[in-house]
């Protein structure tokens, strides 16, 4: 590989994509290194496990009027559905669909503990979610669940202040052929040229000298400038080596802004089981097990006769870690309940994700650590302030109102970029 860039970018997910692909558009000699096989970090369309596209990590297009991938969506022609907010879901109660009136009881607990979170969030106050969700209802569970799938996080390691930092205008529309194909095709169309090498692991990053110097799998890479663009776990378990070190305000806000679990269990079936419109959504809560967990569930997802269930938090975790066929059995359990032992015989296939064992993500998405919120504002200036005014750091861990979000690591992208783009012409100047 040539030695010498203006920029490396290390890490091929949404906000190295974007990074790369502008700096490419500028003119700029950049190269973007990932050390995985593929590219797309966490957004990832996988087409081959069912031959039909459906996305193991990053899913909807939220707040979709603002999000500037579902504009790039309209551009490409991509098609996406437009679905307003989850009120009133059909919820399967371990033995019955709950009636209207559990259903709308249901909706007020969950609305609730989000008001709750926000109000203390609101106030500065930078604490537990847990400690603001009030007295326990036959409804907690599933509102704890909901609240753990937005942060990955149960509310005990979930900062009410950094929660509430997070804009959200409320449109999550999922991508038919995938949002990971589409964040794929943004970067393609912006550069398609763009100098991208997989299979390159980064294990130091030395920031001693005028430049920056990489050390690689495939040799030791310079460059005026580099980006960095990895989860916030993989520094700060010590995936990524600097030299000399992180100072250690720095270092302590990648450890304050961990990623949580988010998994997937996705079904394929021979028929369409369910009898459901396309794209339906359902929650499951068996009240009649208070330790059993919920689960909630995208069915027939347009068209395909399909069930994908989403975990979250500690529960996440430790199914990730017993293997995919507890994973299948826990998922498919509430499936049954809710549509009848015999959907099993139609099962063609079952997929599952690892996102938390994967050592190159490490998990799904950053939330701030209860009273540590206001660290995310220090990886947030990174994308500005470069550190020793060559490494930028790039990622949803460092949007401040964005984060956790596909289209919140595309904008720290660009604005890395940009940044880099002002110092490199200053320089030259």
């Amino acid at each position: 590989m040539a030695a010498q860039h203006d920029v490396i970018v290390v890490g091929a997910g949404a906000a190295g994509l974007a990074a790369g692909a502008r700096l490419k558009q500028a003119g700029i000699d950049v190269r973007v290194v990932e050390a995985a096989a593929r590219t797309g970090g966490r957004a990832f369309t996988d087409t081959a496990t069912f031959g039909v596209a459906w996305d193991r990590g990053c899913h909807w297009l939220h707040s979709a009027s603002v999000n500037p991938l579902r504009a790039a969506a309209d551009d490409l022609g991509l098609a996406y559905l437009s679905r307003g907010n989850r009120k009133a879901r059909a919820t399967h109660l371990g033995d019955h669909w709950a009636e209207e009136g559990e259903r709308e009881a249901i909706w007020q607990a969950i609305q609730h503990s989000y008001d709750a979170i926000h109000k203390a969030g609101n106030e500065g106050r930078d604490i537990a979610a847990s400690e603001v969700l009030g007295p326990q209802t036959p409804w907690t569970r599933l509102a704890r669940h909901w609240l753990t799938l937005l942060s990955a996080a149960e509310p005990e390691r979930l900062s009410t202040l950094d929660y509430a930092a997070y804009s959200d205008t409320g449109e999550n529309y999922p991508v038919e052929k995938g949002y990971g194909a589409l964040v794929q095709a943004v970067a393609a169309r912006a550069a398609p040229d763009l100098d991208i090498v997989t299979g390159c692991a980064v294990s130091t990053v030395d920031w001693s000298g005028e430049g920056v110097a990489l050390a690689t799998s495939r040799g030791t890479l310079t460059a005026r400038l580099a980006i960095i663009a990895v989860p916030t776990s993989v520094i700060a378990r010590g995936g990524l080596a600097f030299a000399p070190l992180l100072p250690p305000d720095l270092a302590e806000a990648f450890e304050a802004l961990p990623l949580g679990a988010a998994e997937k269990v996705a079904f394929l079936f021979d028929r369409d089981v369910f009898g459901v419109e396309p794209t339906s959504y359902i929650d499951t809560l068996d009240l009649r097990d208070p330790e059993r967990k919920p689960v909630n569930f995208v069915l027939n997802p347009f068209g395909q006769p399909m069930a994908i269930g989403q975990l979250g938090g500690a529960n996440a975790a430790r199914l990730v870690q017993a293997g995919p066929e507890a994973m299948r059995d826990f998922a498919l359990a509430a499936l049954k309940d809710a549509f009848g032992a015999g959907i099993e015989k139609h099962i063609v296939s079952v997929a599952t994700t690892g996102w938390v064992a994967d050592p190159l993500i490490g998990g799904g998405y950053s939330c701030a650590l209860p009273g540590l919120a206001p660290l995310r504002a220090r990886l947030t200036r990174t994308l500005t302030e470069p550190l020793g005014a060559r490494v930028l750091f790039a990622g949803e861990a460092s949007s401040p109102h964005a984060y956790s979000t596909a289209h919140g690591a595309h904008q720290t992208g660009l604005v890395a970029a940009g940044t880099a783009l002002a110092l490199l012409r200053g320089r030259a100047a």
